[in-house]
């Protein structure tokens, strides 16, 4: 998939360890989506050890490539074709956007069907274990698919050329981009404007979480098939890194995730549509163009309506400012604990599932109704008791109606509420964006010094485009405002003439 940021071209890098109203209901869903499921791959969720907290990285992954690796990808067709993929109209080169890339080789129509990576080549959870006996004793624990696909990967790698899938093992990157790499002081230091940060340190903490669940109920019993040495912390990192960067959803296979080889060299572009998927008439992985190529230029695919923030915290990069349609940026939004009916509303969220902070997505062009119904919930006085659970179901979006709930004898204190939430958020970012230019500074190490002016160029940008977001917000926010404050002056003017003449 894309494997770097496109500032990777512009920084020259050492090696380093290496290596809304107007937001849809979709937005929404998914949003809660990803913060739910995402976080929920661990096999059980009674693990809590001091392990959870470290963010350390201390033994190298002696398998994969540097990112920009041909030959581990020539070599990767080149086994591909041998085992039974069908001759391509693309070939993996080096790309303007994303270090490798794959390239039309000849004209390709708008609507036609690439690829077709024949089933067989695909990792799933049902793949045949080269260590079988592993293989076996995994399979009796009930593992879900990404921590048992993460462990089959790990496996293979380690046997290196005895595994069938060296090729392909070979080609991956050895330290995919991803915030997963990024260190805990890296996260607090570049990221403390945004709530991808919370994302970030989220999913670490889980994916360690599942690694010490895997080890305490499995591995720990099992040394012999699985030895610390090869099944640790590190490897986890890695091969969680590969699977949130490159792992995807075959719809036509009832959802099933899979690596697709070869495939996953596609890189991103927000402007596609087209997604991959399993065709039943050639009986392989495909995906069909949204666009004509021209030999020599780059083909994408859609990683999905992401933004750019979950696109950092999966892939690594953040596109160019203005240029993906699906970016959101979370703002935070609390009760005050002031509030005379604190409890009580504490309460009415706890019934839906929320709590008294809540995140919301807002987009350029809006924000979604559960953030206004959380606003009104927030300013509503106790005479409004009555309507505390109303809002509270409103802001869950688990009600089925979906309506859109309006107050208008609290909508100004609502509106003012987002505003000054919104506001906050865009000093942090100001902060961040003005203290940029002095950072790193204190680095005296070449190496070290290149990986955080990497990092922090990353951070720059995708703090640049949410708080672009959050400036639009502001706007629209303040002209509503001005609006109903404008209307009371009229009105309240009216009424002053209306006493007058019968005074």
């Amino acid at each position: 998939m894309a494997e770097v940021s496109r500032i990777f071209q512009s920084v020259v890098l050492a090696p380093f360890s290496h290596k809304v109203d107007g937001v849809s209901n979709y937005h929404y869903k998914l949003y809660r989506r990803n913060r739910n499921n995402i976080i929920n791959i661990r096999c059980c969720s009674s693990i809590s050890t001091a392990e959870t907290t470290k963010f350390t990285k201390t033994r190298d992954i002696p398998w994969g490539c540097e990112t920009d690796s041909l030959e581990n990808a020539s070599n990767l067709q080149k086994w591909l074709s041998e085992s039974g993929l069908p001759a391509q109209k693309m070939d993996i080169q080096r790309v303007d956007v994303g270090e490798r890339g794959l390239v039309a080789l000849n004209n390709i129509r708008k609507g036609e069907k690439l690829l077709f990576v024949p089933t067989e080549l695909v990792i799933t959870a049902d793949s045949k274990w080269s260590n079988s006996e592993a293989g076996d004793v995994l399979k009796q624990y009930n593992i879900p698919d990404w921590p048992f696909i993460a462990t089959y990967l790990i496996s293979e790698a380690s046997l290196m050329k005895s595994s069938r899938w060296s090729n392909y093992i070979s080609a991956l990157p050895r330290q995919p981009y991803s915030l997963l790499y990024w260190t805990r002081s890296e996260l607090d230091r570049y990221l403390e404007a945004s709530q991808i940060r919370e994302r970030a340190i989220e999913r670490i903490n889980n994916v360690i979480g599942t690694y010490n669940d895997l080890r305490l109920r499995i591995f720990s019993k099992h040394p012999d098939l699985f030895p610390e040495e090869i099944f640790n912390i590190e490897t986890f990192n890695w091969s969680f890194g590969i699977l949130f960067s490159r792992l995807v959803r075959l719809p036509s296979m009832n959802g099933r995730v899979a690596l697709v080889p070869w495939a996953d060299m596609l890189n991103h572009n927000c402007e596609v549509k087209t997604f991959l998927d399993y065709d039943r008439s050639s009986q392989g992985i495909v995906f069909t163009t949204d666009r004509a190529y021209l030999p020599g230029e780059q083909v994408f695919i859609s990683y999905g309506r992401k933004s750019n923030g979950e696109l950092l915290l999966s892939y690594g990069f953040v596109p160019r400012e203005g240029t993906n349609p699906s970016d959101s940026v979370e703002v935070s939004m609390s009760l005050k604990k002031s509030d005379k009916c604190y409890k009580e509303k504490v309460e009415a969220l706890k019934k839906h599932g929320l709590s008294a902070s809540e995140c919301f997505p807002v987009q350029v062009t809006g924000w979604p109704l559960e953030l206004m119904a959380f606003a009104y919930l927030a300013v509503s006085p106790p005479s409004m008791s009555r309507q505390f659970e109303e809002m509270a179901a409103a802001a869950s979006n688990k009600t089925t109606s979906r309506k859109e709930i309006k107050y208008p004898e609290i909508e100004e204190e609502a509106l003012q509420f987002v505003l000054d939430s919104c506001e906050s958020s865009i000093s942090k970012y100001s902060k961040f964006l003005q203290a940029s230019g002095e950072m790193d500074l204190d680095v005296t190490n070449p190496k070290q010094l290149n990986r955080r002016v990497f990092l922090k160029q990353l951070a720059v940008d995708l703090c640049t485009s949410e708080r672009r977001i959050l400036y639009r917000s502001q706007y629209i926010l303040r002209r509503r405002l001005r609006d109903i404050r404008s209307g009371e002056l009229r009105a309240l003017k009216l009424f002053d003439g209306l006493r007058n003449i019968f005074k």
